[in-house]
């Protein structure tokens, strides 16, 4: 007996075929989905579709169903000129742009560390305040960093100290010089 395709709906009798794999009511339902979803995109008119519908509910095995929806797409149908294009996200729920900060220059703390300490010093630490404040106004000005006001104030404080030791030592020596 010769192998023969469908006839009148019917799949052919094959002895050496394997038995088709029956039907659940889960399989029908998938079926009857997509027949759903292409009468509802317009592929398939009205009494072809309740044609359809009412052979997949009489089917029994996979083969059958899958022959009422091979023509059909079986699954989401990309359509790119229908995508829907992507809203523009408000600048309010993106994430912030942190600045990048920059490091604080270590001669301008250096110097205000040695500014400040020139009390307690006796005024050792002044010279060394003047000269890291002069040195970190110059790296500031060149590398954009941070800490101009420490170098200042370290200055200012070296300044001050230098100030004091300078009057002491003249005191002294007027003291000296009067006298006799």
């Amino acid at each position: 007996m010769a192998f023969q395709p469908w006839q009148g709906g019917q799949p052919a009798q094959n002895p050496y075929q394997v038995p088709a794999m029956r039907a659940s009511h889960a399989d029908r339902e998938r079926a009857v989905d997509v027949l759903k979803a292409g009468f509802a995109e317009g592929r398939l008119g009205q009494p072809e579709y309740e044609q359809r519908i009412a052979r997949a509910y009489q089917a029994q095995t996979h083969a059958e169903l899958q022959m009422l929806v091979a023509d059909l797409p079986q699954g989401p149908v990309p359509q790119a000129q229908f995508a829907p294009r992507p809203m523009p996200v408000p600048t309010t729920f993106l994430p912030m742009q942190m600045p990048m900060v920059q490091p604080t220059n270590g001669s301008a703390t250096g110097s205000l560390v040695c500014g400040l300490l020139a009390p307690v010093t006796w005024g050792v630490t002044s010279i060394p305040a003047v000269i890291l404040g002069h040195k970190a106004r110059a790296e500031i000005r060149r590398t954009g960093e941070r800490g101009d006001g420490q170098a200042v104030a370290g200055l200012v404080l070296g300044w001050l100290g230098i100030g004091a030791w300078a009057l002491f030592i003249l005191v002294m020596v007027l003291v000296t010089a009067v006298r006799p």
